[in-house]
């Protein structure tokens, strides 16, 4: 009896995560993603605001764009990371986050 429930043990243990294991590892990119975007957009825009503190207006716009794309991309993964988690994405505080990006992207 001993041996059935044990063997039982297993079998649902070796079925069980796996399932979660990989749901955890897609949450975890999701989050990696994004936190690694926002963060690389966050020191362009640093850079550019210390570069205008100091006259030189070299590639502004260039680096902004990229910085508003790399922040629209970071959002999306925010997005996936919270279906992924099962939770609803608090969807005002990322449309206004889209929006300021968005006109980043389009200001120069």
């Amino acid at each position: 009896m001993r041996k059935l429930i044990f063997t039982y043990l297993l079998i649902s243990l070796a079925l069980i995560s796996p399932n979660q294991m990989l749901a955890e590892t897609t949450l975890n990119v999701y989050l990696d993603d994004f936190y690694s975007k926002s963060s690389k957009a966050s020191k362009i825009l640093k850079e550019i605001e210390v570069n205008l503190k100091e006259g030189s207006r070299k590639n502004v716009c260039s680096r902004q764009r990229e910085a508003a794309r790399l922040g629209l991309l970071a959002n999306k993964s925010l997005i996936k990371a919270f279906e992924e988690g099962g939770t609803e994405p608090p969807m005002e505080a990322i449309n206004s986050s889209q929006k300021r990006w968005k006109s980043l992207l389009n200001k120069c």
